[in-house]
């Protein structure tokens, strides 16, 4: 089965190169890009039986052995988020695919897009089962230069503005993470993850947490957590909506990933652990507190994003197999359902015309099943049982209490208030677009209203479209995929304690690269 493991990277890749190839063919591309992605949705699915029943993989990429040659590793964690990703990612190019035959490709150039979402992909997948550092910054650099040219489609003014934030940001992320490895390779020699984990005891410990710290930071920002989080809701909401929902859904839980390795094998101490729940802590509080404050959709579920990054940052800060796969359970459920909220974002700005809640109303009777769409995704965000946000949220408060430290009880009252926040700013949303009459809108007055602040520039309001039913039908489907992690929580979450069990201490992971524990 190691066979399958590069597959991963290689079948959007070759994709890529042939939709650029054919960039004058539109339909072939569709059909190339919807191929390789649900080629890969297929290797990811028989990945996931194959390590959970027989062990992880590491496939040694052109027989070099580790740790001179590059090895790729699948484990529990990285084949769910393999699968959990091209279900992203397939789902949300189907819904642009609807939006581009709806509107002639009039907003995405379709022998750019393609192409670039592939590479995308590639980037996502390569990170996910990279065995080394440098590999998994190669994957970083993938994804900030097909990122770049996805949010600045359309050439708007907007848009290459927070491009260039955007892609500011990522290069000193990118900056700082090469300088860790480079400093990493020069205390240890080796940039192997598993080979650094090893040798990383005999580095003297105030050198062990600068390094440390310089790939928190690096990773932090890709993640976005406070207070490196402030580029965030500038940069996604500006680009389409269906780039909008991808980002939002899976490009900073690559940056969590790459802190759950940092912490579970590199620096599996618990030196930074109280340090972590003071940032997760920050991060939920200070993201529901700009949630609550705006009046554009896209920059709420924004400002949600980051707040929810932080219930992630505390399964993983309390170091132990419960609050890891408590963290597993509900990355998943948070890409799943917030592109979820994107792509209902998607549907009503295209039927309202925009996505400032001020200039909506009425839309419950204009469009009801859109209604049901966003309310689902939004009560599960919330935290309303038995929704998957309730599960995993409760999975985190009881992992937490597990510990009985007071800082964590601190988290637990807090990520409360979080969930009852977010449950407010969102029926916030639900109310003035769907419930409230269309002619009430100009004028209207409302204590949900006050204090509220739109999108930085001028609100542009477009002409009301219908929506495509294939977008409308993909946005049903992925509700129908985020109930299905309430549905089917029991298999899920015991794949998941199985995965944070794995994680629990380095050897696990360093066995798959050396079998015995022998790097020589």
């Amino acid at each position: 089965m190691n066979t399958l493991v590069p597959l991963v990277v290689l079948t959007p890749l070759v994709g890529a190169a042939l939709t650029l190839i054919l960039g004058k063919r539109p339909q072939a591309q569709r059909i190339i890009a919807i191929g390789a992605l649900a080629i890969v949705l297929a290797i990811g699915t028989a990945l996931i039986f194959v390590v959970d029943a027989e062990g992880s993989l590491a496939m040694e990429v052109g027989g070099w052995a580790a740790p001179f040659g590059i090895v790729l590793v699948v484990d529990r964690l990285s084949a769910l988020m393999v699968v959990v990703s091209a279900i992203v990612l397939l789902a949300v190019l189907v819904f642009s695919l609807g939006q581009g035959l709806a509107d002639r490709d009039n907003e995405t150039p379709v022998s750019i897009y393609y192409p670039t979402y592939l590479i995308l992909a590639t980037g996502v997948f390569n990170a996910f089962i990279a065995g080394d550092l440098f590999n998994l910054y190669v994957g970083f650099e993938i994804l900030l230069v097909a990122s770049y040219v996805l949010i600045t489609l359309g050439g708007t003014k907007e848009r290459i503005r927070a491009g260039t934030t955007y892609v500011v940001v990522s290069l000193v992320s990118s900056l700082l993470f090469l300088a860790a490895i480079a400093m990493i390779y020069g205390a240890v020699g080796t940039v192997n993850i598993a080979q650094i984990s090893l040798r990383m005891a005999e580095i003297p410990i105030d050198v062990q947490i600068v390094l440390h710290v310089m790939l928190l930071i690096a990773f932090g920002i890709k993640a976005a957590i406070f207070p490196l989080s402030f580029w965030l809701p500038d940069s996604y909401p500006t680009a389409p909506a269906p780039v909008t929902a991808v980002f939002a859904g899976l490009l900073t839980k690559v940056g969590v990933y790459a802190i759950i390795r940092t912490e579970t094998v590199i620096f599996p101490g618990p030196e930074l652990n109280s340090a972590l729940m003071v940032v997760a802590l920050l991060t939920m509080v200070i993201g529901v507190l700009g949630a609550v404050a705006q009046a554009d959709i896209k920059r709420l579920l924004s400002f949600t994003l980051v707040s929810h990054i932080g219930y992630m940052i505390l399964g993983i800060s309390l170091g132990t197999a419960a609050g890891t796969a408590a963290a597993i359970y509900y990355i998943v459920h948070h890409i799943i359902v917030q592109t979820t909220l994107f792509l209902g974002a998607g549907l009503i700005e295209r039927i309202g015309g925009t996505t400032s809640i001020t200039k909506l109303g009425g839309l419950l009777t204009a469009a009801p099943l859109v209604a049901i769409l966003f309310l689902l995704p939004a009560l599960n965000l919330g935290g309303i049982p038995p929704f998957s946000g309730f599960i995993g949220k409760l999975a985190l408060f009881e992992a937490t209490a597990q510990q009985g430290l007071p800082l964590g009880y601190v988290l637990i009252a807090a990520g409360a208030l979080v969930s009852l926040l977010t449950l407010y700013s969102l029926a916030r949303v639900w109310n003035m677009v769907f419930w409230r009459p269309a002619k009430d809108v100009q004028g209207y007055e409302s204590r949900l209203l006050e204090n509220v602040s739109e999108a930085p520039g001028p609100t542009r309001v477009r002409a009301a479209k219908q929506a495509p039913t294939l977008m409308v039908v993909v946005t049903g489907f992925m509700v129908l995929v985020s109930l299905a992690l309430t549905i089917f929580a029991g298999p899920l979450y015991g794949y998941s304690d199985r995965a944070g069990q794995n994680l629990q201490g380095p050897l696990t992971y360093v066995d798959i690269v050396f079998p015995g524990g022998n790097d020589d």
